[in-house]
């Protein structure tokens, strides 16, 4: 889960991280091992796509009061 425009950009670059092997994967895994290889790959990509859209299509003012919880949360158990 993405909080906060910092750790989409991390996500962002963990994609295409994972891209850059993809297309390295293409051209040097075996025909046969191929799929094995790159379907973790691309369901992790998945992933991370799938909570980019989750966060930008948000309110922001819902992720406001999620790191408030967060904050009271936090607080509490301190106490």
């Amino acid at each position: 889960m993405i909080h906060n425009d910092q750790e989409m950009e991390v996500t962002h670059e963990r994609i295409a991280y994972f891209q850059r092997l993809l297309a390295q994967l293409r051209v040097t895994a075996r025909p046969e091992e191929f799929s094995a290889v790159t379907s973790s790959y691309r369901a992790e990509i998945q992933r991370m796509q799938k909570d980019i859209l989750d966060y930008l299509t948000q309110h922001v003012s819902i992720q406001h009061m999620s790191e408030s919880l967060s904050q009271v949360e936090a607080a509490l158990l301190n106490d």
